[in-house]
């Protein structure tokens, strides 16, 4: 069999929709897979749900080291409402807001049909999938492309989409094979680094809270890049987790990849403002745990009366006032003890990747290597919890895959 018009190298979710679309223009596509199956990521999503997409775009919320306006038109490119139509239409699955989250679930809530569904378009256009082959090297030959297979075969195409992925979630099959593929053709590589990952403290001083969530503002004040979060947050054994945390943890992890000082974080424990939280504490004749247990979970509440040295039996209209401010402080503007992260095992995204001032905004293609395109985590760029990073997949793959397919250069 000849070789395809346009090889894809990657089947998660920004390499299964630049399939789909390079595959309707007419062209023989081959998309290639090192899994068995192919989307493992989507299927763990969610909770084995996956929130496909965000109710609202988020472009302001995504971070790169790169230019945010170039990421801005990359995500714009297909907008949030041809997403969920194309979902709903060309697709067949049914979405279903999650409004507490700002979340849309397939209405089965399950990851495996949109993979699947994913799947079936991808081969209905015409894609040929080819599952457990893994690309051991990807070089310019003339006007096309050499791939060297890890079994020992090669096969040209004329254009290739490196939807490769990154690092986090290894036992997906991410590996950062990309990262090293885009670096040895002149790429510029941003530092990559875990994002969207638990944040740990040893000792783990809050051990004893496992299992305690409340919904929390949480920031991590770092000059013109601050992270700010408001959202979930959850007590672990070995730390903290919850999307407030995953949120911000980026600015902690690139703080220790720099060597340190340790990021700051601060964590507002409820919508109460200091003003507000004295003038409840001023006006309560009862025990002082009493009123925190009104809007904190009574373990987190008796940890901060201990921390701050008050005794949970004393009555806030009594409390003196350093005692008083002391805990105010904690409850408005409480430091955070963690000292590492989960890592890459946990990480929902990759941090770093493809500089994207050397990727055409609207083709992704290379600037450097003409019919080279890219997608999804492979680039510099990545959005909040929430389904924001689908929706930067799903859009980075269709703009590549369409490009790829009608043969358009930058």
């Amino acid at each position: 069999m000849s070789d395809p018009s346009i090889v894809v190298i990657g089947a998660g979710a920004s390499g299964l929709m630049a399939a789909i679309w390079a595959s309707g223009a007419g062209r023989r596509v081959v998309l290639l897979e090192g899994t068995r199956d192919g989307g493992r990521k989507i299927l763990i999503s969610g909770g084995g749900r996956c929130n496909v997409l965000p109710a609202v775009s988020s472009p302001e919320r995504f971070v790169t080291d790169s230019s945010p306006n170039t990421l801005r038109n990359m995500l714009r490119a297909w907008p949030l409402e041809e997403q969920q139509r194309f979902f709903e239409g060309e697709l067949g699955l049914r979405l279903a807001l999650e409004s507490e989250t700002g979340k849309l679930f397939p209405e089965g809530n399950k990851a495996r049909e949109v993979r699947d569904l994913l799947v079936d378009l991808a081969r209905r256009r015409g894609a040929e999938l080819r599952f457990g082959i893994r690309v051991a090297e990807l070089a310019p030959c003339g006007r096309e492309w050499r791939l060297a297979l890890a079994d020992g075969s090669e096969m040209s195409a004329a254009r290739v989409v490196l939807a490769s992925g990154g690092l986090s979630a290894p036992t997906t099959g991410s590996d950062g094979w990309g990262f090293e593929i885009a670096r040895r053709l002149g790429h510029t590589i941003h530092p990559t680094y875990p994002a969207l990952t638990p944040l740990t403290a040893e000792p783990a001083v809050h051990a004893h809270l496992a299992g305690v969530s409340l919904p929390v503002t949480i920031e991590a004040p770092a000059g013109k890049r601050k992270a700010a979060a408001r959202g979930g947050f959850l007590f672990t054994h070995r730390g903290y987790s919850g999307p407030a945390v995953l949120d911000i943890s980026h600015a902690a992890v690139r703080s220790l990849a720099r060597g340190g000082p340790r990021q700051e974080i601060y964590v507002r424990w409820t919508d109460l403002d200091g003003p507000s939280w004295e003038g409840l504490v001023l006006r309560h004749g009862g025990p002082i745990e009493g009123l925190i247990a009104r809007h904190l979970p009574a373990r987190l509440g008796e940890t901060l009366c201990r921390e701050a040295g008050v005794a949970p039996q004393v009555m806030g209209s009594r409390l003196r006032r350093d005692l008083r401010l002391r805990l105010i402080g904690l409850l408005t503007r409480y430091p955070l003890p963690w000292t590492g992260d989960e890592g890459y095992a946990k990480a929902e995204v990759t941090g770093g990747g493809v500089d994207l001032a050397e990727v055409n905004p609207r083709t992704l293609e290379s600037r450097i290597h003409p019919g080279l395109h890219f997608c999804g985590e492979v680039l510099d760029a990545f959005g909040p919890i929430g389904g924001h990073n689908f929706q930067w997949a799903w859009a980075t793959g269709r703009s590549a895959g369409l490009a790829a397919g009608m043969g358009e250069s930058a």
